[in-house]
Order: C-alpha cells, then sequence, then structure tokens
C-alpha cells in the first residue's frame, strides 16, 4: 500500500501516450487526487498536452514526456510512482529508474519486485486503470470523465465537425466516403466543418473538395488542442473514426458517430454522458496497420448517415 496522503506525497504518473490514452486516464487521476488531496501530483506525458491534462484538475504539473525512456532526468524522486502508460516491461523500468518509495503498476515477470495485478486485455481503457489503482485501495469512478470548456474561444454552437483523421492508415474511413456524408449534410442544410492536426491538412482539404464544402469550412491546423475541444463542446453532432477526438466528444457530452475498425467499441468506444454511436462491423485486427482495416471499410456512408439520422432526429 502506497504512504498515507497525510505525508504529502509527491506522486509522478507516466502516461506518455495520445489523446485518447490522456482522456480516458483521467477518471484514474482523479481517483489519485482524492486519494492524495496534498500530494504534488505530476504527470509525464507529451508537452502539447499540458493545458489540456490541467482542466482534470487532478494534477500540480505536466513533466514534458514524449514517450518511454525520456522521462525528465532532473525529476524530484517520487514518493509514489504511478505506471498508468501500459503492461510494461519498459515503462515499469522507466519508473523503477527512479528509484520511488512505492509503485503502483501491473505486475510483469521481468520485474519480479513490482506487486500488482495481472494486465488483463479485456477491459475497457477507462476501467482498466481504475481496476489498477482500487487493487491497492484507491477508489476512482469510471464515469468520471467531463472535463469543462475551456473559455475564451468562438462560439460554434450548432456546426457538424468531421474529423477525418486518425493516427494509423488502419483507423482512417476513405476520404471518398466522408466526402459522400459531409456532402449530404451540407445538402440537408447543416453547417459542416472540418477539424484535424497540422499533418491532415490536405486531407481534411481533399474531403471538402470531393464534399463541394468551401475551404472556409476546412479548420484543420488553425485550432490549438483547446480551441478543438471549445468547437466540440458547442457543436452539434462530431462524427470521426476511432480516435483521440471521439473522447473530447465523451468528456464534453457532445453526440457523436465513431467508426471502429480492427478495434472493438467495447475496448476504446465511448463512455460517460451524451449519445454516441458506434459503429462496428465486429471485425478484430492491427490498428496500426498500413491501410483501412477490412472491418472499418465495411461501414457504409449510407449506414454512417442512418446513424447521424437517429443522433439529430431529422432525415439527411
Amino acid at each position: 500500500m502506497a504512504v498515507s496522503s497525510a505525508d504529502s506525497p509527491h506522486v509522478l504518473v507516466l502516461r506518455a501516450l495520445g489523446l485518447g490514452d490522456l482522456l480516458t486516464g483521467f477518471p484514474a487521476l482523479r481517483g489519485l487526487r482524492r486519494a492524495y488531496p496534498d500530494a504534488r501530483i505530476v504527470l509525464a506525458a507529451p508537452e502539447r498536452f499540458s493545458r489540456l491534462a490541467m482542466l482534470s484538475g487532478a494534477i500540480d504539473e505536466l513533466d514534458p514526456t514524449p514517450g518511454l525512456g525520456r522521462l525528465h532526468p532532473r525529476q524530484r524522486v517520487p514518493d509514489i510512482a504511478v505506471n498508468l502508460h501500459g503492461s510494461g516491461p519498459e515503462s515499469i523500468a522507466d519508473l523503477t529508474s527512479l528509484q520511488p518509495k512505492s509503485m503502483l503498476s501491473h505486475r510483469h515477470a521481468d520485474h519480479p519486485d513490482v506487486q500488482g495485478p495481472p494486465w488483463r486485455a479485456d477491459l475497457h481503457e477507462v476501467d482498466r486503470w481504475c481496476a489498477l489503482l482500487q487493487w491497492y485501495g484507491i477508489a476512482c469512478d469510471p464515469e468520471d470523465l467531463a472535463i469543462s470548456r475551456p473559455p475564451g474561444y468562438p462560439d460554434r454552437s450548432g456546426v457538424v465537425v468531421i474529423h477525418p483523421g486518425a493516427t494509423t492508415a488502419a483507423r482512417r474511413w476513405p476520404v471518398d466516403r466522408f466526402a459522400t456524408v459531409a456532402a449530404a449534410l451540407r445538402n440537408s442544410g447543416y453547417d459542416v466543418v472540418l477539424t484535424g492536426d497540422s499533418n491532415e491538412i490536405e486531407l481534411a482539404r481533399a474531403v471538402a473538395d470531393q464534399a463541394g464544402l468551401p475551404q472556409s469550412a476546412v479548420l484543420a491546423g488553425t485550432l490549438g488542442l483547446l480551441g478543438l475541444v471549445a468547437l466540440i463542446s458547442d457543436c452539434r453532432l462530431l462524427i470521426c473514426g476511432d480516435t483521440g477526438v471521439g473522447h473530447i466528444a465523451t468528456a464534453t457530452g457532445t453526440p457523436s458517430v465513431l467508426l471502429f475498425g480492427p478495434t472493438p467499441p467495447k475496448l476504446w468506444g465511448p463512455r460517460g454522458p451524451g449519445e454516441h454511436v458506434a459503429l462496428w462491423a465486429g471485425d478484430r485486427g492491427d490498428p496500426h496497420g498500413d491501410e483501412p482495416h477490412r472491418g472499418l471499410l465495411l461501414i457504409t456512408p449510407q449506414r454512417v448517415l442512418e446513424a447521424v439520422e437517429g443522433v439529430l432526429g431529422v432525415k439527411t
């Protein structure tokens, strides 16, 4: 068991992963905060998530950490190291190298001195990290996912957001299919905008061109992360693949239609308040593949538009 909260410990949490990983980790981070209200909790995660991570209300600082093997060498020796990164052994080795006084982690055969529950591949990502902390006596609420809209951004209430990108090709629905959906929504009178990061500008422009949308509809590359959160908080509906942006809709309670391919929604699908439709053909595969997964390709534009109609309550 970790030291008591009365000792005001220094807690270092490793989760140097992506956007969806950060947001699905919020319930565990908030459980830690409730367990150690006086602790200094530092999250080791990519620097670009710093402001979003603070919206959790659970951490005091983000230590810029782009990935494994990159923990800050000047980091104070933690009283408690928390492995919310993965099943190991690399993440465990990263944290044990800091010589923490105690460690909260799943067990791994390569690190017999580290106690913890076994890794379970069948758990939803939110439940996995809550269950880990609960094994150590730290209560977590898996539904504690919500974030508030960041202030100071333009109000775009009523738009429909389509986010065609995804980290890997296996989870990226084809451009022409997104364009078919975008065009149908435009023809039904909806204000459609396209989002993406700076690497996805051309992808968003291609969808706009094929859908007959003006280039002003392309917001890809123009929004910072908190600007994207504000947009999704305001919008009428988000349509995207199995990617981190979908978890923003979950966190803000925004209706969403999400397209899953190689990974089943029961592992990474939407949780929490709001109306969310997760489309999945029932197939599994490599989420890191270099071409769209065959299960993802079984999802047709018509099926997506039917889901959109169900959420919006009107025919598109």
